[in-house]
């Protein structure tokens, strides 16, 4: 069964646009969600198969919609739950904390 994420042969998204001397990383926060990947991989049991599936799984606005480090951290993610190393709740929580921080930081 094919996914949204199975998009080959499918026209009508436009020209990908190509940037002189683009960088691999576009932002500091996607360099740290490859640096997590790569060390997580080494703490999860989950194959290269599993991070695949758990992209894939994505509905498909939210897939559209996220960028590729975002969706290379939605995998992480999804695979740390499976595995017991972190908790929705856990994460949501400190979501909150960053949030509350960055809200007291001064300008």
């Amino acid at each position: 069964m094919n996914g949204i994420h199975d998009m080959g042969g499918l026209q009508g998204f436009g020209t990908i646009p190509l940037e002189a001397e683009e960088s691999i990383f576009h932002a500091e926060w996607e360099r740290r969600v490859f640096a997590l990947d790569l060390a997580m991989g080494a703490q999860l049991s989950a194959s290269g198969d599993a991070w695949r599936h758990s992209i894939e799984r994505l509905p498909p606005v939210d897939y559209l919609k996220a960028s590729y480090y975002e969706r290379w951290l939605h995998a992480v993610i999804e695979l740390s739950v499976a595995e017991g190393l972190l908790s929705h709740a856990e994460l949501e929580q400190r979501c909150r904390e960053l949030r509350d921080e960055e809200a007291t930081c001064p300008s």
